[in-house]
């Protein structure tokens, strides 16, 4: 698999009060085009398919604007806001006898190349919480039998759940595996509650 191991510092996801000490990057907003549409398309989606019913009629005309604009969030989130706001990016590439590779990277760099702090939680704060806004709607779509509903909402959670995954492994790495990341920071968060414990008595 060719991947490379591009686990950097300048973008913060579970380490954040890890990163508080290191305040040399600024915490403007250096895209704030890319930071809208990071969210814009999301946030849209999410909004059609809760309002959809109340001001249209016809379910392939709400269906269709959902999957266009869930097309669209993939698309700009992977191409665009994920390298622009966080300097990471992912992609398959497929070599010459056929087979397919997922490439992982991310960017190694200081000065005006650097991600800020307010951009990196715009990013990872629009990337984790609408695919579990997702999750809810699969699981409030059975409960309530509107079956009808439920390709929209598998494919909101598979291109959200996509990206969220791609970016992810371009955080921690293309070839650390997430249940050793996931090991790693709660072993981490047990022993500074454990350490601070032990400093109070």
């Amino acid at each position: 698999m060719l991947s490379e191991d591009t686990n950097d510092e300048d973008v913060s996801l579970f380490d954040a009060e890890e990163d508080a000490g290191k305040r040399s990057k600024k915490s403007s907003i250096k895209h704030p085009v890319a930071s809208f549409f990071h969210l814009f398309f999301r946030a849209c989606a999410i909004l059609v398919y809760l309002l959809c019913e109340i001001f249209s009629r016809s379910f392939i005309a709400c269906m269709v604007t959902i999957i266009l604009l869930l097309s669209c969030d993939f698309w700009t989130v992977k191409n665009i806001t994920g390298r622009l706001m966080v300097g990471l990016r992912w992609w398959n590439q497929v070599d010459d006898d056929g087979r397919s590779h997922w490439v992982f990277e991310s960017r190694k760099g200081s000065g005006k190349q650097q991600a800020s702090d307010s951009e990196s939680r715009i990013f990872w704060l629009g990337l984790i919480v609408c695919p579990v806004l997702w999750v809810i709607f699969a699981f409030s779509t059975l409960f309530s039998f509107k079956i009808k509903w439920m390709p929209v909402v598998i494919m909101g959670l598979v291109l959200q759940g996509a990206n969220l995954y791609g970016y992810v492994r371009c955080k921690v790495g293309g070839k650390t595996s997430l249940k050793n990341m996931a090991t790693n920071y709660f072993g981490r968060q047990f022993l500074k509650q454990a350490l601070s414990k032990e400093e109070e008595s």
